[in-house]
């Protein structure tokens, strides 16, 4: 049966009454104290400070918050209770949050509360998170005729109230309808869970059998520092920053790209820069290892990509690049083993941020085994790096789907029939 077909069974032709919000609840505009500074307090005795920071876009409760006030701060302020909701009335307009704390709200919220004897908290959420109304809110916004959710425009919104002459019956279809979308909703997390728990095996499987693939027996596998004469020599990256960037030219790699854009090689460049400044930048060749030198962390730190295009490229500064006599992708796998974390751990400096020179990189010992053998290798690594990648992509895409699902379901549920009139 569709969503649509059950709901009709469940209101087995009982009436539903449009009301609007302001008749069935108190609706308020927040209010902040001025100046808010004068009334931010540390004592265990201050009022949770509700904020838009303090929400999270996935929740649908306010559970604490970064900041509080002063007691006599919250008098001034518009004081709520938990279970109460708040609506976002100047930013993400009309998110709605349960309060799962007592506390204050300021003017960027719009409280709503009272409503209990007609309306189950949860359906209200739900309601007032589907299409329908959210779509509402933006075309009202979007006609120029309000700025924000201001008080009497939320309350003049129509709310369904089945059965309204028999509340008990009402609460009880609000609540088998909130029953099922909580289903949904925690069908959703489960699979969620079960598909991000399948990607965290396959990546521990992948980094083991990289790390297998890229350790030698020393004596069959002869071990020379980066920097050695027979291997490869490490080159600073130029000046290059984001305002040098053309939408096309000669290809470009900042270090900050290598954290956010690339995976182990490309053979394309996500930025451009100039033939005149491409002539005066350092350009690492065809093969060669970028290596982004400066991080916030240690694990992150010496992240590197192999550059497979056909041209030269230029490297910014907080970068370095890795000319060398050795399989390209060899090298840029062996920068993800724990062998090579080991060795470069010892050489980062900073404090705020964590660096490697490029000196000092040349320290770090690698394997040297036949090209023939580091293609091997490569391609075997290729293939994993391949899995691991497409399973990467599509957990977002799973996730997406599942929850477009769920929010089909939701709004067919909350579907009830309309009057004759305008409706929200």
């Amino acid at each position: 049966m569709s969503a649509a077909g059950f709901l009709e069974k469940l209101l087995d032709g009982a009436e539903v009454a449009w009301m609007p919000l302001g008749e069935i609840a108190s609706v308020q505009r927040g209010s902040s104290p001025r100046p808010i500074s004068k009334f931010i307090t540390s004592d265990k005795n201050g009022v949770p400070w509700i904020k838009i920071g303090d929400t999270t876009p996935k929740s649908k409760y306010v559970t604490k918050t970064a900041e509080k006030i002063t007691p006599d701060g919250a008098k001034k302020s518009r004081l709520l209770s938990k279970g109460d909701f708040i609506i976002s009335n100047s930013m993400s307009f009309g998110r709605p949050y349960i309060l799962g704390i007592d506390g204050a709200i300021h003017d960027g919220w719009a409280s709503v509360s009272e409503f209990k004897s007609k309306l189950n908290s949860d359906f209200l959420y739900h309601y007032l998170s589907s299409h329908s109304v959210q779509n509402y809110w933006l075309t009202k916004i979007n006609s120029g005729s309000v700025s924000n959710l201001n008080s009497k425009l939320i309350q003049s919104l129509l709310i369904p109230i089945p059965c309204p002459d028999d509340p008990a019956k009402s609460l009880a279809i609000q609540e088998e309808i909130v029953r099922i979308l909580d289903t949904f909703t925690e069908l959703t997390a489960e699979l969620t869970a079960e598909l991000t728990a399948e990607l965290t095996q396959r990546k521990k499987q992948y980094n083991h059998y990289r790390e297998q693939l890229l350790t030698f027996d020393e004596d069959g596998v002869e071990y020379l520092p980066m920097g050695d004469e027979r291997v490869g020599k490490f080159i600073r990256g130029g000046g290059l920053q984001k305002k040098d960037f053309i939408s096309s030219g000669v290809g470009c790699i900042h270090y900050g790209q290598i954290y956010t854009h690339y995976g182990t090689h490309t053979g394309r460049t996500k930025s451009y820069v100039s033939e005149d400044f491409a002539r005066k930048a350092r350009m690492a060749k065809p093969g060669n290892l970028v290596i982004a030198t400066t991080s916030e962390n240690d694990d992150d730190v010496c992240k590197a990509v192999a550059w497979l295009g056909d041209r030269d490229i230029a490297v910014s500064s907080d970068a370095c690049f890795y000319a060398h006599k050795l399989n390209p992708k060899f090298v840029s796998y062996f920068f993800q083993t724990e062998q090579f974390q080991v060795q470069k751990r010892p050489y980062i400096t900073g404090t705020k941020v964590r660096r490697v020179n490029a000196d000092n990189l040349a320290k770090i010992l690698i394997p040297i085994p036949s090209l023939e053998e580091q293609a091997r290798i490569a391609a075997i690594l290729d293939k994993f790096d391949t899995l691991t990648s497409s399973l990467t992509e599509g957990l977002p895409r799973e996730i997406a789907l599942r929850e477009k699902q769920y929010a089909y379901y939701r709004d067919q549920l909350l579907s009830f029939p309309k009057p004759d009139a305008e409706d929200a």
